[in-house]
């Protein structure tokens, strides 16, 4: 059998500094292990705990490793896990599927067709994004793959008001709104990382899905998977939300990370298992 491990990035896989959650005594802090330099500064880490399971579970000639994000490719490169090179990634969330680290083209124009016929247009999202935000605390304002925005803003000052505005602005027009950290989102409903998973799990003939990720935009690849754990910290945990296939943790911060390889890992092995 094949285990398909889809796994979303930031804040559930890999941390930054700000996001590590290091509450205990600095003696018995965890070791870490930086995955991504940007800029040549450190940037996202993992425990070395986490790496050393995560390179245990990509050496699984039955597992494929795929990792799940937000992010746009280049953003997606920078990035160096331990172990098997994963040989599908999903970025932008579900926009890009890459295949050795190359974009698919047919995946790209199936999710283009679709994005066209169902939601308004990327640059009528973008314009109001820029004309509603308030430079008080309005950092940047991005457009990742021609297939969503983004804001990069002080978090502190946003307003809860102007949120739940935007929210129901575009959710009249077929798009999502997501706060992650200090960027908030603007998605296509349509453009989802469980519509790739599913694309990967069907080439690759996984019998099996097993996902992970901590943030609104990660509730559908949660849902499409077999089974799915979420970290205590998060839009997920703040809301309190599950499902009956996805395991609640309470650990938050970067232990949370190795917390889920931990159970891809023990997920994996109980199907082998099984299998045998």
């Amino acid at each position: 059998m094949t285990v398909l491990v889809a796994s979303d990035l930031d804040r559930t896989l890999i941390y930054s500094t700000a996001a590590l959650g290091l509450a205990m005594p600095d003696p018995v802090a965890p070791r870490l292990l930086c995955v991504e330099v940007h800029e040549s500064k450190p940037l996202s880490y993992m425990t070395e705990t986490a790496a050393g399971l995560l390179a245990e579970l990509t050496a699984d000639p039955s597992v494929v490793f795929v990792p799940t994000t937000t992010r746009t490719r280049k953003q997606y490169q920078r990035i160096r896990f331990p172990g098997r090179p994963a040989p599908y990634a999903i970025c932008a969330n579900g926009g890009q599927l890459l295949v050795d680290g190359v974009p698919d083209r047919d995946w790209r124009r199936q999710v283009a067709a679709r994005l066209a016929e169902e939601c308004a247009p990327l640059e009528e999202v973008h314009q109001h994004l820029l004309a509603v935000a308030d430079p008080a605390w309005l950092r940047k304002a991005r457009l990742a793959e021609d297939l969503f925005a983004y804001l990069v803003v002080e978090r502190d000052l946003v307003p809860d008001e102007w949120l739940k505005s935007l929210t129901a602005w575009a959710e009249a027009r077929g798009w999502t709104v997501s706060l992650q950290g200090r960027k908030i989102y603007a998605v296509p409903r349509p453009l989802t990382k469980s519509a790739a998973m599913r694309e990967v799990a069907r080439r690759t003939g996984a019998t099996t899905t097993l996902a992970a990720g901590d943030s609104l935009l990660d509730a559908d690849l949660l849902l499409a998977a077999d089974a799915g754990w979420r970290p205590g910290h998060g839009e997920l945990a703040d809301a309190a939300w599950t499902a009956p296939s996805v395991t609640a943790l309470a650990t938050a911060g970067v232990l949370a990370g190795e917390e889920i390889v931990r159970a891809f890992a023990q997920e994996a092995a109980r199907l082998g298992r099984l299998d045998a």
